[in-house]
């Protein structure tokens, strides 16, 4: 069979894939709830990591802050994740500054 004669492929490029909210939200729980990492859960579904991080923000649970009886390794846990949280609200803030800085540069 030539090229010319091979049947075209009809499945979609991944980047052009879109996958039903109750999919997005199943493998957000892979995440969440059977403790998966974002790679292994990623593969499992077979989507790229980028897409499961963009779901997890949009679906997952905001985490429950540790009360006045948290245990010492909860407490860490939740101290790790809002410096995280802080590193990353600060590289944008750091990102917006200079975009802002440089389009101020540019429309004068």
């Amino acid at each position: 069979m030539s090229e010319a004669e091979s049947p075209v492929s009809t499945k979609p490029s991944p980047k052009s894939r879109r996958y039903p909210e109750d999919f997005n939200r199943s493998a957000v729980r892979l995440v969440t709830d059977q403790q998966y990492t974002f790679k292994a859960a990623a593969e499992a579904v077979g989507v790229c990591e980028k897409s499961l991080y963009d779901w997890h923000k949009k679906f997952a649970p905001p985490p429950v802050p540790c009360g006045d009886d948290a245990t010492v390794s909860e407490l860490q846990a939740e101290v790790k994740q809002l410096r995280r949280k802080l590193k990353h609200a600060e590289l944008e803030r750091e990102i917006l500054k200079k975009a802002t800085a440089y389009f101020a540069k540019e429309s004068q």
